[in-house]
């Protein structure tokens, strides 16, 4: 053992490398035989659990991304077809990577409860909201395609409803006199002085065809009796006695044929909730009438 503590350990030594000999080179033309694996590498450059030594894919790119095939000028297209949509051609992405899910369009969310409350304008913003989801790519057909199907459901409810109140509106308004011409109106409407082609059959009365006094007809109302708008239901009996007492031979004038008929119409109960008040007195007769019965 040396005493110089500094001194390298004794050994066999390994000799420095130094230029090789004429009968170690290799023969012109040849390569020079690689040098063996480390220690404890798989055949194929695989450590011994499967992990690749350092290994890339071509171009610098790390195993199990996606890029097209040929770089920036591969057209958009990758191996196994056209590049996915959320994709930029060119572009490398990580093993796992997804695009971003597009956003919802905000209009396509307002549409659905718009038209629901507003009927027209959930039918404008669905509309609108399609539109910008086919220019912008964000979501949200679904809502407002549902948007406009309700906003026109609410609309036609509201037309239907509009057509029916004018209906019961223009039933309730008496007519201005004679009329000019034929027409269809309900009983409620006939005024005093009211022609009709034919008395209808008995029972309860709803429309009645009114002609000219002019033409020829059958019947013509002689008088009239109107109750109160905020009057309670008498009974039908009582409605009928009330009418009644307007309805006698003094209504009549000195043109009316002895075999004329008095009729009386009284709102029945179920036309007394509809709002119905007017009690009506015809003289009718299976003859034409005269142009006027009244006195």
């Amino acid at each position: 053992m040396s005493d110089d503590l500094f001194a390298a350990p004794e050994g066999p030594r390994t000799p420095a490398p130094g230029p090789a000999s004429p009968e170690s080179r290799p023969p012109a033309g040849q390569t020079p035989p690689a040098p063996p694996p480390p220690a404890g590498t798989a055949p194929g450059g695989r450590a011994p659990g499967g992990e690749a030594q350092g290994s890339q894919s071509p171009g610098g790119q790390a195993p199990g991304g996606w890029a097209p095939s040929g770089g920036p000028a591969a057209s958009g297209t990758t191996p196994g077809g056209p590049v996915p949509p959320g994709f930029a051609e060119g572009a490398y992405y990580a093993p796992g990577w997804e695009p971003a899910a597009p956003r919802t369009e905000p209009l396509a969310v307002a549409s659905v409860p718009a038209g629901l409350v507003l009927g027209p304008v959930g039918i404008g913003l669905g509309a609108a909201a399609l539109s910008r989801v086919r220019a912008r790519g964000t979501r949200g057909r679904g809502a407002a395609v549902t948007g406009i199907v309700v906003g026109a459901a609410v609309t036609l409810g509201w037309v239907l409803g509009a057509v029916t109140w004018w209906q019961g509106e223009q039933a309730r308004t008496p007519l201005a006199g004679d009329v000019s011409e034929p027409a269809t109106v309900h009983a409620r409407q006939l005024v005093l002085g009211s022609c009709l082609d034919e008395l209808p059959p008995d029972g309860e009365v709803g429309r009645v065809r009114v002609v000219p006094c002019a033409d020829e007809h059958r019947a013509q109302v002689v008088a009239r009796t109107d109750f109160g708008a905020d009057e309670v239901w008498p009974g039908q009996h009582a409605a009928d006695r009330r009418v009644a007492r307007a309805c006698g031979p003094e209504s009549l004038g000195p043109a009316a044929p002895d075999d004329v008929e008095l009729v009386v119409w009284a709102p029945t109960e179920a036309s007394w909730r509809d709002g119905d008040r007017t009690g009506l007195c015809l003289a009718a007769s299976g003859d034409p009438l005269p142009a006027d019965l009244l006195g």
